[in-house]
């Protein structure tokens, strides 16, 4: 089952504050990869990933298509 950024953080009891400073990114660059505004890069990934003791097939991200044209 995936879980988006959001329901990760939620679950482990943290503000996007303490989780943005865990995964090293600020407070708004979080709020984006929660929103699907952005997506992290690989490193950022793996911090991630190890925060939350997942692993990134059970993340679901909500950013869209990237090639997608308007």
């Amino acid at each position: 089952m995936q879980l988006t950024l959001k329901a990760y953080r939620v679950n482990k009891g943290e503000t996007q504050e303490q989780t943005a400073k865990a995964i090293q990114v600020s407070v708004d660059t979080w709020a984006n990869y929660e929103k699907g505004i952005t997506f992290p890069d690989v490193p950022t990934i793996k911090r991630i990933e190890k925060h939350f003791n997942t692993s990134y097939d059970k993340i679901k991200f909500l950013c869209s298509d990237i090639t997608e044209k308007p």
